[in-house]
């Protein structure tokens, strides 16, 4: 990919941006019950059902955490309580940036727009985002497109709230599944990835390798 400046940034949020921690919260409440093997083998579990959970029409992500939480415990005969599935929830809006992402923000931000499409709930993303330390031209949601990423809705949302086109944006995730997968599929030719080492490198989907937000800006020639 050549240079290329983009109208607005637009990025994934949780894991891309704010470190993702529900691995963290799994281990805090079933670690002491299971050994390290089965312990990974819940957290991929835990992982694939929140997945399979937003597939359809859009709920509360309450509801996603409380399903792919009883599920994944379910699959690995472990007893399920409401309120474990309220205390992952509770935590989301306390999670803080990745180190890199402050200062990466910021080398951009003075030259073009950020913008954020977030499986999140209005209520919990704005605590998360105040944490970024970078002006966000506008931040959207699930709640606000009434779908999940991967599903297209919720881009086609954000074109639309922004008045532009796939041509137009530079997105920026650390995640195909979720993210450049569909933004591939949707026409944006213009993509980073940010090797956050939660998912393998998949050429396929033509995009710009990063290690982190540190590097964004030589991606746009700031």
């Amino acid at each position: 990919m050549t240079t290329f400046r983009p109208k607005y940034i637009t990025f994934d949020c949780y894991g891309t941006l704010t470190n993702f921690q529900m691995a963290e919260a799994a281990r805090d409440l079933y670690a002491d019950r299971m050994d390290e093997p089965k312990m990974l083998e819940f957290i991929k579990n835990f992982a694939a059902y929140r997945l399979d959970e937003i597939m359809g029409d859009w709920k509360p992500y309450a509801d996603v955490v409380h399903h792919s939480l009883a599920r994944a415990c379910r699959r690995n005969g472990i007893a399920f309580k409401d309120e474990d599935a309220k205390m992952v929830y509770e935590r989301v809006p306390t999670w803080g940036p990745h180190a890199d992402v402050p200062a990466g923000l910021a080398k951009v931000a003075k030259e073009i727009p950020l913008v954020i499409l977030s499986n999140a709930m209005n209520s919990q993303i704005m605590s998360n985002v105040e944490k970024l330390g970078a002006p966000f031209y506008a931040v959207y949601t699930a709640e606000q497109a009434q779908a999940y990423k991967p599903r297209f809705r919720a881009f086609e949302y954000m074109f639309d709230m922004l008045g532009c086109g796939p041509e137009d944006i530079l997105h920026c995730s650390s995640s195909f599944r979720y993210d450049l997968m569909s933004a591939h599929d949707l026409g944006i030719k213009n993509k980073v990835w940010v090797n956050r080492r939660h998912e393998p490198a998949n050429p396929y989907y033509g995009y710009v390798e990063i290690a982190d937000i540190s590097g964004l800006h030589g991606v746009v020639g700031l």
